[in-house]
């Protein structure tokens, strides 16, 4: 990546942080320097000089850059950890604001539970299936299958979930398409039972062009993820979701799953 790249993707990332782009490029550029004036910055950063007054009193208020008045007045940025930390607060601040806010308002129209017995969602994309799939375990109550098919899942992250799961002492049983992966998620997790799925038609049939399913997900028996890819192609997963214990997809996946959890008796409703 060039350092053209590597700025551009700096700036951006700093606006996704809540910065402006004339902001983002001023502080930046004192990233570069030991201190500088105004017209260093708008030299080193191509922000118009007379927005890089505006830019560096934003900066300020916001604990990212330091002020000597000297004439000219001189800036400073305060170190990459302060910053990176004040960052980093001020979003997890912005997060907790957002769900609080979330969290008290009020649907038009409440649907009660028998409304969503028969409803399938979806979802798309690696990160926001990977975000319900940690949910899900979090959530759980009693029990906890997982089936694992593309064995770029098994991340730090799920094991921590399951490790947090066995902690609380939730029935847990994890498949694995293949031998590998089997091995894997039993060296991770000695304690929980693993078994290999001999489930044929969760894969592909060695063509990474064919839709393959990626990852089933199974809690307390009543809520369900299932996710399918194209194995070349894994960042553009695909997944649905439901809920219910009377939820069509939620029995069928119990009954095709049925032979690895022989054992383990169907739930009554």
């Amino acid at each position: 990546m060039t350092q053209d790249n590597v700025i551009n993707e700096t700036v951006s990332l700093l606006q996704d942080l809540g910065l402006q782009e004339y902001e983002a490029r001023c502080f930046l550029a004192l990233t570069q320097l030991p201190n500088g004036t105004a017209k260093e910055i708008h030299e080193l950063s191509e922000v118009p000089r007379t927005r890089v007054y505006d830019a560096i009193r934003v900066l300020e208020s916001q604990g990212l850059v330091e002020i000597q008045h000297s004439s000219p007045q001189r800036y400073r940025a305060v170190s990459i950890d302060e910053a990176t930390r004040t960052l980093h607060q001020k979003y997890a601040d912005r997060i907790e604001t957002l769900n609080g806010y979330l969290e008290t308002v009020e649907l038009s129209e409440s649907t009660g539970d028998d409304d969503r017995l028969q409803e399938v969602w979806s979802l798309a994309g690696r990160e926001a299936i990977d975000s319900r799939t940690l949910e899900m375990l979090e959530g759980a109550d009693s029990e906890i299958v997982l089936i694992i098919v593309d064995d770029s899942l098994l991340q730090e992250s799920v094991f921590e979930r399951l490790q947090d799961a066995v902690d609380r002492d939730l029935a847990i049983v994890l498949g694995g398409q293949t031998t590998a992966i089997t091995t894997e998620l039993g060296a991770e997790l000695p304690n929980v039972r693993t078994f290999e799925t001999g489930l044929e038609w969760l894969t592909a049939s060695g063509d990474d062009h064919e839709v393959a399913i990626s990852r089933i997900v199974l809690v307390d028996r009543e809520a369900l993820l299932i996710g399918s890819y194209y194995p070349d192609d894994d960042e553009n997963e695909q997944a649905i979701h439901a809920a219910g214990l009377d939820n069509g997809a939620v029995v069928l996946l119990r009954r095709l799953i049925s032979t690895g959890l022989a054992d383990i008796p169907d739930p009554q409703p």
